[in-house]
């Protein structure tokens, strides 16, 4: 199996910096994860938009595109539950 590449874009970056330090680790563990499977158990696909789904790291959630022709997962953003649809 291929792995995926993730890509995280500056302001997704700028982002995380604003988790605690108590999440930033369980979110980079689960970043790595998505290079092997982009589609883990648990992950939701988000309705209206195509491609996008979301995996939870406890109260934060990570949403992303998947592009499976060239094996790219891009992080799209990383923020609290209450935020992040916003």
């Amino acid at each position: 199996m291929n792995k995926y590449s993730v890509i995280l874009s500056p302001r997704v970056q700028k982002s995380i910096r604003g988790v605690p330090d108590a999440y930033v680790s369980k979110i980079h563990k689960a970043l790595a994860s998505l290079s092997d499977n982009p589609r883990p158990f648990g992950c939701l696909k988000l309705s209206g938009i195509e491609n996008l789904y979301r995996i939870r790291v406890g109260v934060y959630r990570v949403v992303y595109s998947i592009e499976d022709d060239i094996l790219v997962v891009e992080v799209i953003k990383i923020d609290h539950r209450r935020d992040v649809y916003k």
